[in-house]
């Protein structure tokens, strides 16, 4: 038999249609994988008893002739996410003990599409890193690494968990979410495909909040095709979610493989920084060749406020995030830690629950929205970001989507960087995406010199998805794909 965790969801799809196998089995053949693969520290919890009951299921529907569009796909969940009765912590130290008794809008339909949880997947604490080096169940492993060298690697962040975890095959794909590049930079360094769809695509409801107006919740899976089929189950309006939209969710695997022919992509020149690797230049310069040759029209455009993105997003965030996190009081749930009076207990229960960048970001989104300085940085950051959605606004006029790097960089060692506001650099060219509340998308593209994973980064119109996996899947078919090599 093929190495079942070695298929894709398309191809494991077709064999469990075709009865080469069944769901219990390819879950097993998971479950196996990922006990051999503990040293990646990609799940902080594993499901098993849950997961053969979710295959068993799978089968007798698939036996019945009803098939959901996921019907006995095996995936991870990020911690994150809400899962009814199943540890969702956000990886915080602040939350022990929490399992909720309702489960995400997200998480919901992907189980009412037949998907099998096999556990829930390691991330930065409330989202909030760039490596996974924050996370309260420590570092997640990079399953690769750099040529001739054993060094461990950080898998990028926040959602490491999930982006090592599909890189390492030990799910078939995973969840993930994006609030300033945490699905699209983890994915460039793992080799994966990540996408962060418009805001409001999929329902942020069950979701524990980092910055509301930011975050949004996609896939990451190997190809473009399988972040294609995720999409489509994972998005929906949702009531208990205002902010979701009440727009119809395409086909977007239909996009897979249509011609790019007259596809206006657009080079942004402000994405140009200084000291950017000649590797990840040449990436750059080689996508929009790939792309040239399959027929599409390459267009320079400028993008004028990009180098204000990093600072306001970094005013944006903090302030929501001192907001939702304002509720981690030790009264209600999570951990409590006893003090002279209640006063003394909060200050207690969040000092030893909230990690060092949690507490720095909320410390920062405090100071943004005091008296005296609410109109000098947030409303200036609001004002900034809107400036940056007309320029994209401007720019569809010219474009269908627009090419960049997705990092400035490949994966880097555990501790290798310190400063936070290096650290902070690793989002330079996907925060942009966010705040605009646009589509992108991370593909594999090339390897560095190292050879390490490198990837390019696709931005599309509002709900123009379908266009970024056709242009997405126009990347892959040229770059080919890449593979982790296999040393656990």
């Amino acid at each position: 038999m093929t190495n079942l965790t070695s298929l894709t969801i398309s191809a494991a799809r077709d064999g469990l249609k075709k009865k080469q196998f069944t769901a219990l089995e390819l879950t097993d053949a998971y479950l196996a994988a990922m006990e051999k693969a503990r040293v990646l520290n990609a799940y902080i919890l594993e499901t098993p008893e849950k997961a053969r009951e979710m295959a068993k299921a799978s089968d007798a529907r698939l036996a019945a002739g009803q098939c959901g569009a996921l019907e006995g796909i095996p995936l991870g969940i990020k911690d994150l996410f809400a899962t009814e009765g199943v540890h969702t912590q956000a990886c915080s130290h602040v939350l022990d003990g929490f399992k909720p008794q309702y489960e995400s809008t997200v998480s919901a339909n992907l189980w009412r599409d037949g998907a099998v949880m096999l556990g829930k997947l390691n991330m930065d604490e409330f989202a909030m890193g760039s490596s996974n080096e924050t996370s309260y169940y420590g570092n997640v492993i990079n399953p690769w690494k750099r040529t001739n060298s054993n060094a461990a690697l950080v898998p990028g962040g926040s959602s490491g968990g999930s982006a090592a975890a599909v890189a390492a095959h030990i799910c078939a794909a995973a969840t993930a979410t994006d609030t300033g590049g945490s699905i699209r930079q983890p994915a460039a360094f793992t080799g994966t495909v990540g996408i962060k769809p418009t805001y409001g695509r999929c329902s942020r409801w069950g979701i524990v909040a980092f910055a509301s107006s930011l975050d949004q919740a996609g896939p990451i899976a190997r190809d473009v095709r399988d972040a294609a089929i995720m999409l489509k189950s994972m998005a929906s309006v949702d009531p208990k979610d205002t902010t979701s939209v009440d727009l119809p969710v395409p086909d977007y695997e239909a996009a897979i493989g249509r011609p790019i022919k007259g596809l206006r992509v657009g080079i942004p020149k402000e994405y140009r920084v200084d000291g950017m690797p000649a590797e990840i230049d040449a990436l750059w310069s080689k996508g929009a060749e790939w792309l040239k040759a399959q027929g599409a029209e390459i267009v320079e455009i400028s993008l004028p406020h990009t180098k204000y993105a990093l600072p306001a997003y970094y005013i944006v965030a903090p302030a929501e995030a001192s907001s939702n996190l304002a509720r981690y009081d030790g009264v209600r749930y999570g951990l409590r830690v006893p003090g002279d009076d209640i006063v003394d207990m909060y200050e207690n229960s969040r000092a030893a629950g909230f990690g060092r960048e949690v507490q720095r970001r909320i410390l920062i989104g405090t100071y943004v929205l005091s008296a005296g300085y609410y109109d000098a940085y947030y409303v200036r950051a609001q004002k900034v970001r809107t400036l940056i959605k007309n320029d994209f606004d401007k720019a569809w006029d010219k474009v269908d989507v627009v090419l960049t790097p997705a990092t400035p960089s490949p994966a880097f060692a555990p501790g290798e960087i310190t400063d936070p506001v290096q650290m902070y650099l690793n989002d330079i060219f996907t925060v942009t995406v966010n705040m605009a509340g646009l589509p992108g998308i991370a593909v594999p593209a090339g390897l560095s010199a190292d050879g390490l994973p490198l990837g390019l980064q696709l931005i599309g119109k509002p709900f123009g998805e379908e266009t970024l996996f056709q242009a997405a899947a126009a990347i892959e078919a040229a770059a080919g794909g890449y593979t982790a090599p296999q040393w656990w």
